[in-house]
This record gives structure tokens, C-alpha cells and sequence, in this order.
């Protein structure tokens, strides 16, 4: 269990997000045409997990477009923004804000948070994920993680993005 907070208020997630080094887990979320996708759709190819609450508020929406803008100039990487939100919600979402370079995906029928150690236990937010960033490797290892310490503040970029 992970302890960060919401407006300084404590909050737990069920998990510890992967070690950095460790193959990372599988999973399985939905796209934006109700299909399965998982870590082996993204093979070969660098993958940063960008897991937010919700696309729906101000601070999830300015990283997806924060990642949005870098994921272009990014060789062999994926950008994967994934919520609970329901994926219609997330492609219109990243259609009207013209984020053609990450790929939306929803955890809403998978056990992604609980595998992933981001869900969310208490509070008002039970449920939803915590912010974090995952970056795997190639070869599916995990290189890089961040549990936002404070839900309302954005992941550390720079630091996600040097570990590509």
C-alpha cells in the first residue's frame, strides 16, 4: 500500500506501483472500440503509461496534453493515457482537444489498477487510480516510475521523459 494525498488529505492505494528492473505485469484495457488491448499489442515498442483519475479534470487533461505534445518527437514509443473514465468519454476528450499522439484507454473492466498498485481504496476517489507514470522498455521491463505524491499536482516530466 502507497500513502499520498488529495488536497493534503491521506489516501491509499491496494498496491505498490512495479520495481524498476522488473518485467512489467500485463494487462488488459479497452479501447475506444470496446477492444481488448494489452502490453503485447505495444511489442518492441518503448511504452509511457500515463495513468490518471480521470480525463475530466484540469490536472489530467494538462498531462495528456503535456504528452500529447512530447510523444511526437519520440522514437519507438507509445504514449498509453489510461483512466476508469468510459472510452467514448475518452476519445471525444482527446478529440476535441487534438491529441492525436496518445492513445486513450480505459480501465473500467479490467483489474489494470489493482495489478498496476494505482487503485485507489479510500475517500470519496475509492476506485479510481492514483496519477502515476510507468515507462517500460523494448523488452517489457519497467524503467521508470512516479507516484505522484499530491493527486492535484502534475507527474514530474522531464524526469519521466529522460528515462526513455
Amino acid at each position: 500500500m502507497a500513502v499520498l494525498s488529495f488536497q493534503d488529505q491521506p489516501l491509499h492505494t491496494g498496491g505498490e506501483l512495479p520495481s524498476i528492473g522488473s518485467h512489467a505485469p500485463d494487462f488488459k484495457l479497452t479501447n475506444g472500440k470496446l477492444e481488448d488491448v494489452s502490453l503485447a499489442d505495444f511489442a518492441g515498442k518503448r511504452k509511457i503509461l500515463n495513468i490518471v483519475p480521470s480525463l475530466d479534470t484540469p490536472v489530467c487533461a494538462a498531462s495528456a496534453r503535456k504528452f500529447n505534445e512530447k510523444a511526437g518527437q519520440l522514437d519507438n514509443t507509445v504514449v498509453l493515457v489510461i483512466s476508469a473514465d468510459l472510452p467514448f468519454a475518452q476519445c471525444r476528450f482527446c478529440e476535441l482537444e487534438g491529441l492525436h499522439n496518445v492513445l486513450p484507454l480505459s480501465s473500467f473492466r479490467s483489474n489494470f489498477a489493482e495489478t498496476y498498485g494505482v487503485k485507489l481504496i479510500d475517500s470519496f476517489l475509492a476506485g479510481l487510480t492514483a496519477r502515476a507514470i510507468v515507462i517500460i522498455d523494448e523488452n517489457n521491463q519497467v524503467q521508470y516510475t512516479e507516484l505522484v505524491p499530491e493527486l492535484t499536482n502534475e507527474p514530474d516530466y522531464e524526469k519521466a521523459l529522460s528515462a526513455l
